[in-house]
């Protein structure tokens, strides 16, 4: 029941849902590619990061200094089915800003 309601609760946030969709479309993305897409303060973006990692939407992996963020696969059957249905909601996603551009996040 905890994990459950765990996972409903991370999906109770417009931000949270617009974030997981973003990575869902965009593929892996580091942290400061989500910061600048996303136009969001680095400690409000990991508090979010957090709370879909715990409920077992994301996975992370660090590379150096920098973390990575992707949709957690093999999803259970009740997380893939909420992301199916986001994937149908109408939502318009930020276009993607690549901080690699600049450097700023190679190892």
């Amino acid at each position: 029941m905890d994990i459950f309601l765990q996972t409903v609760s991370a999906l109770n946030d417009e931000t949270r849902v617009l974030l997981l969709r973003f990575i869902d479309a965009n593929g892996e993305c580091c942290v400061c590619d989500l910061q600048n897409s996303l136009e969001m303060i680095q400690s409000r973006l990991s508090r979010h990061l957090k709370i879909l990692k715990d409920a077992g939407f994301l996975k992370v992996q660090r590379k150096g200094t920098w973390a990575y963020y992707s949709v957690r696969t093999p999803l259970d059957r009740f997380r893939l089915e909420a992301l199916e249905e986001i994937r149908h909601l109408d939502i318009t996603l930020p276009e993607f800003k690549n901080c690699n551009t600049n450097k700023e996040c190679e190892v």
